[in-house]
């Protein structure tokens, strides 16, 4: 009976964090950002000030640790290009060129922070090189418009 309440109160903090956090997020990719942005790379702690105040701590950390997995899943259930073309539609809510932001990342490999702790070596893997290979193709972009100008 323990499971079910648990699942139960999962099930409306997620509810209420896409409901008010994530409705507003508008592909995969920035989802996924924004949840592993939620998660103490130190302690591997989940936590939202925002849920705080209705939610214990380890519930919510459980539930955002669940979201932040089905989110990571959903994004590698894409194909290459459908990933290609939410990071370019996250790109463009910030406010610098593309071809900069995608130089920016694969020096840092900033996107290695979205992975959820405790994902199997090659799905880290898989989705790292996927986006080096998107990332690679938009700074390959600005060299191609470069050369031919």
């Amino acid at each position: 009976m323990e499971s079910l309440e648990r699942f139960a109160q999962n099930q409306r903090i997620i509810e209420h964090f896409a409901l008010h956090w994530l409705v507003g997020v508008p592909t995969d990719l920035a989802r996924l950002h924004h949840v592993a942005s939620l998660c103490n790379v130190s302690t591997g702690t989940y936590r939202h000030p925002g849920l705080r105040g209705a939610f214990s701590d380890p519930a919510i950390h459980q539930a955002l640790q669940y979201c932040h997995e089905e989110l990571f899943d959903k994004v590698l259930e894409k194909t290459l290009q459908e990933q290609e073309e939410d990071l370019r539609q996250m790109f463009c809510n910030i406010a610098a060129p593309a071809f900069e932001i995608a130089s920016r990342w694969l020096e840092l490999e900033c996107f290695r922070m979205w992975v959820p702790i405790g994902t199997p070596a090659y799905l880290r893997e898989l989705f790292c090189s996927n986006l080096r290979v998107i990332l690679n193709s938009i700074v390959a972009e600005r060299s191609m418009v470069s050369t031919a100008a």
